[in-house]
């Protein structure tokens, strides 16, 4: 059972959020492992589960990263960690700003590390951007070169993520 049969909710990109904590909330109460100490060990140990798998099915629906990617992966569109690749083109376009960083590294400068961080986010909005109607689009209607799309954007996502936790680190 994947996770949106758990909460009995549509595969989506995009959730209701209320709706999915709501959902939660009702089902940790439900499987709260306080409410069935008279039960028998089996009936205890089932509950447990029940409740690790609603911790870590909202831990990762309640947010947008890991939610794309858990429908990636329910989808088989991920390939192993290490043998997904990011596009070409976008690779072409790092190398500014990972010149960049290496300048930043050498020079550290708060103006610097703030225009890069700034560059960053604005790739980030572009490529969230040019997706967000695939993202509103039911699952069953995307082809193959939207699933393409999407898996691009979330490999540049994680890229620039990094990217962007390293540029943090350097005047902290």
């Amino acid at each position: 059972m994947n996770y949106f049969e758990f909460y009995a909710i549509p595969v989506a990109f995009l959730l209701d959020e209320s709706d999915l904590k709501q959902k939660y909330y009702e089902l940790s109460r439900s499987y709260h492992p306080d409410f069935h100490t008279l039960a028998t060990a089996t009936e205890q140990e089932a509950v447990l589960e029940k409740s690790t798998l609603n911790n870590q099915a909202f831990k990762t629906l309640a947010s947008f990263d890991s939610r794309l990617k858990y429908i990636l992966d329910l989808f088989g569109k991920l390939k192993t960690e290490g043998e997904n690749k990011v596009p070409q083109d976008f690779l072409m376009e790092m190398m500014d700003i990972n010149e960049s960083v290496m300048e930043l590294e050498m020079e550290p400068s708060r103006e610097r590390r703030d225009h890069l961080r700034n560059q960053i986010k604005e790739m980030e909005d572009q490529a969230l951007a040019a997706i967000s109607t695939m993202l509103r689009a039911e699952i069953s209607q995307l082809a193959d070169d939207d699933w393409k799309v999407i898996t691009d954007y979330y490999l540049k996502s994680r890229y620039l993520r990094r990217l962007s936790d390293n540029i943090e680190k350097m005047l902290d």
